[in-house]
């Protein structure tokens, strides 16, 4: 063709190659088709090198836009310059057909990056959704408008149209069994004479392949709920309509759809599934209160109440509930009741009696049996007779007349009317319960933590009094008190209240101190500090400690209350006897008291008699304590100069006394140390003696140990030598004996190792010759299956030809040469001739 197309001359077009030419000179562009051969004019362009022409094979199209306009015959209609006329703007499909050109203008579109693409097949159960671009008419002759959409559905081959696109393939739903298909319509049709409005939606139900129309959208897949004898579907109506079981059904209605209605229900549209519902099953040992029953007719009675006893089992109803769940039945043991309230006005049965009650009544059940109570009924209590202890103890209140008793050590059931008392306590008194003998020291236990259990307010409070003490408690109700002494136990009645006992305590004593809830009657002793002066102003501290002890008579109940006639006795009777000891040291020196401060002291506490005596005890006529001992534990100066002055003393004193102690020790020291001295002399003596017959017995005995000595030791060496000789000779004859036996041994061994080794080698050849055996045996086995095997390989018919080729061939040898028989010799070996002919004879 030349360097290009444009300097080319000549064109060859081969078969189905086509070309485009210029005109210059008209400006109009033209077709040429191989196969043939184009000279171009000057004034001629050829717009590209030859191209292919488009094939489309069987089943397969393409997409021409700005296609030529034909005629009624199919061919070109040119305008008056002569160029073909196109639709610009426009494109058309072109489907199987002989290979053809594209005109000048005309352009060929990918679909889906492929010039020419399959046609598309539409499987079963699927369909093309198709929307009219602009008003046509179908092969069919139907009329589509624009925006028209309708579906082409399966098994086929979908001829695309110009005039339809395609929106999207969709495949049918399939519907199982238990399921159903939730349709809503997307514009007012028509389908199966039931005309659907926008908006609205159905349910498709019916079991296999469904092809949603272009007017229906699906919405989605509805399940069927699975109902079972323990399981019920609570439903709710969205708007009113005809259920599936021909009930209508009103907007906000709530029902149950049980397995007596259907094994399975799918939900309609209409219906909103509010949730599952078990089924509530009772045994013969349960019952319920259903608030809110339905009728007959499945409507709740709102405000009612019904008792449902076991055995039974049923589903709760929308409205149905249970407020306070599944009870069991109540039992009634022989020692227990139940307490009762009418709620509203009804018939009892008691005994097979009818009863009237009355709104708010009480009464009681008791046992041994059961009970449901009705709903007429409230439950107030179960109570449960009440095993008391003779020191046990509960408050009762009577509600009718307010009356409050205690009952103690008896079994005791409350009644109707009846109902526990709590008996409050003072704050200190709750207190001192809880500390160990009902006592507490404000000062030493303040900071001790003290477990505290919960006082029952309802059992009687009761206290146990301690040896040699006593309890004041007063009955607030009959207004007097009464007196407990211990040991014992206290129980307080309704209306009565613990006396406590408020008593000093500390060094020097402070008031309200200790708290108790008993009185100690002593014999016990209690400490003070007090500060006294004498005449010459000295100032001391004493330390005393008294013993007392309160004094009463045990028969004679009227004086009892005299005990707790001073609230602090302990305070009183230490100011009293303070007050005492400070009037008596007030008129002594110094010197005199501390001389005579035991005597001083009690003489001023327990007072002289007429006979000048001290008395034994100081008594406080008031409340009987008797004061029967004073201890003077410590006296100590207040002002430093006496106490200075008193160290002197004192020290002179103790000087004084430890001198004299040394010089007495020195002169028993000196005594004692003359006395040993000559104790000692004597001893000496005494031992030098003692010591010259002990030398004397020494040398004696030293004498005859030489004598038995010398004797003993020929002895001894006569002995050993003879000893030695035998030895020796026992020695030598065991020697012999060993060596012997040595020798025997070493032979034994020698021959048990000779013949060992014997043994061992015949075992060894006799090992080596079964192998040797085997080995032959083995091999022997093996020439023969092999020689078998070879035989078999071979066959009969082969070793028979091979045994018979040597002979036949020797005789044809012969026949050759003319002889009848051959005799071959080394020419040393000798031949019988006679035997030879007659056999060659033999043979003829």
């Amino acid at each position: 063709f030349g360097s290009t197309m444009e300097g080319a001359y000549i064109i060859r077009l081969k078969p189905n190659q086509y070309i485009h030419v210029l005109d210059n000179n008209t400006n109009v562009t033209r077709l040429l088709v191989g196969p043939t051969t184009f000279t171009r004019q000057d004034h001629e362009k050829i717009l590209f090198q030859p191209k292919n022409c488009i094939n489309v094979p069987p089943r397969h199209y393409c997409c021409i836009e700005n296609p030529i306009i034909r005629d009624a015959d199919g061919n070109p209609v040119a305008d008056a310059s002569g160029s073909i006329k196109i639709r610009l703007g426009d494109s058309e499909f072109r489907f199987e057909q002989d290979p053809f050109p594209l005109y000048p203008g005309e352009q060929i579109a990918q679909i889906d990056g492929n010039v020419v693409s399959k046609l598309k097949v539409i499987e079963k159960n699927c369909a093309i959704h198709l929307k009219a671009t602009r008003d046509f008419k179908t092969t069919e002759g139907m009329s589509k408008m624009a925006g028209d959409e309708w579906l082409v559905q399966g098994p086929g081959t979908y001829i695309p149209q110009v005039e339809a696109e395609i929106i999207e393939e969709i495949k049918a739903e399939i519907i199982k069994p238990n399921e159903a298909l939730k349709l809503e319509a997307r514009v007012d049709y028509t389908k199966d004479g039931v005309k659907r409005t926008v908006g609205e939606q159905w349910l498709v139900t019916t079991t296999g392949a469904y092809m949603p129309t272009v007017e229906e959208m699906v919405i989605e897949k509805v399940k069927a709920r699975i109902l079972t004898e323990k399981v019920a579907l609570h439903l709710e109506a969205t708007k009113t309509f005809i259920d599936v079981f021909g009930k209508e059904r009103k907007a906000g209605e709530q029902w149950l759809v049980t397995i007596k209605d259907a094994s399975t229900h799918v939900p309609n549209v209409h219906e909103k599934v509010v949730g599952v519902v078990n089924i509530t099953t009772l045994n013969n040992r349960q019952y319920c209160v259903v608030a809110n029953p339905v009728d007959a007719d499945l409507q709740p009675q709102l405000g009612t109440k019904e008792v449902r006893k076991g055995e039974a089992s049923f589903f709760l109803h929308p409205g149905e509930q249970i407020p306070e769940g599944i009870q069991d039945v109540l039992v009634l043991g022989a020692e227990e009741a139940l307490l009762l309230r009418a709620v509203e006005a009804f018939t009892d049965v008691q005994n097979g009696t009818p009863v009237a009650r009355v709104s708010g009544e009480k009464w009681m059940i008791f046992g041994p049996g059961d009970y449901v109570p009705p709903v007429e009924v409230c439950v107030l209590e179960h109570r449960t007779a009440m095993a008391l202890d003779e020191n046990e103890g509960v408050y009762i209140r009577d509600q009718k007349t307010g009356q409050v008793r205690s009952v103690i050590g008896q079994s005791y059931m409350l009644s109707a009317s009846e109902v526990l008392w709590e008996k409050e306590l003072p704050p200190v008194v709750e207190n001192l319960l809880q500390c160990p003998g009902g006592a507490k020291h404000m000062m030493k236990d303040a900071d001790k933590a003290v477990a505290r259990a919960v006082r029952d307010k309802n059992k009687v409070v009761r206290f146990s009094v301690q040896h040699n003490a006593a309890v004041q408690i007063y009955d607030y109700k009959a207004r007097k008190p009464r007196i407990v002494f211990g040991p014992g136990v206290v129980m307080l009645g309704p209306d009565e209240q613990f006396t406590v006992v408020s008593l000093s305590g500390g060094k020097p004593k402070m008031p309200n101190v200790v708290k108790s809830l008993q009185l100690s009657l002593g014999p016990d002793f209690m400490s003070d500090i007090i500060i006294v002066e004498t005449t010459d102003h000295a100032r001391l501290s004493l330390k005393l400690s008294y013993n007392w002890c309160f004094e009463y008579d045990t028969d004679s109940p009227e004086t009892w209350p005299r005990l707790f006639a001073v609230p602090d006795f302990v305070g009183d009777a230490c100011k009293a006897v303070a007050s005492r000891i400070r009037s008596a040291i007030a008129s002594e020196h110094f010197d005199s008291f501390h001389k005579n401060s035991s005597r001083i002291i009690r003489a001023a506490v327990f007072g002289i008699n007429e006979a000048g005596k001290i008395n034994d005890r100081f008594l406080f006529t008031a409340n009987g304590l008797a004061i029967t001992n004073i201890d003077i534990q410590a006296v100590e100066p207040v002002d430093q100069k006496t106490r200075d002055s008193l160290m002197k003393s004192v020290q002179m004193a103790i000087e004084i006394v430890t001198k004299s102690q040394e010089a007495t020790a020195r002169h028993e020291a000196d005594r004692k140390e003359q006395e040993a001295k000559g104790r000692l002399e004597r001893q000496v003596i005494k031992d030098k003696a003692e010591a010259e017959n002990q030398r004397k017995e020494y040398l004696q005995l030293q004498a005859e140990t030489e004598a038995i000595e010398s004797a003993g030791t020929a002895k001894a060496e006569a002995k050993a030598q003879a000893e030695a000789a035998e030895i020796e000779c026992a020695s030598e004859v065991t020697q012999a004996k060993l060596r012997a036996q040595a020798t025997r041994i070493t032979a034994e061994a020698e021959l048990q190792a000779l013949r060992q080794k014997q043994q061992k080698e015949l075992e060894y050849q006799k090992r080596l010759s079964e192998l040797e055996l085997q080995k032959a045996a083995q091999l022997a086995e093996i020439e023969t299956t092999k020689f078998t095997e070879t035989v078999d390989a071979i066959g009969q018919s082969t070793i028979l030809a091979m045994a018979q080729a040597g002979p036949e061939m020797q005789a044809k040898l012969l026949e050759g040469l003319g002889l009848k028989g051959y005799l071959i010799t080394d020419g040393s070996s000798t031949i019988n001739l006679f035997n030879t002919a007659k056999g060659m004879i033999g043979g003829v």
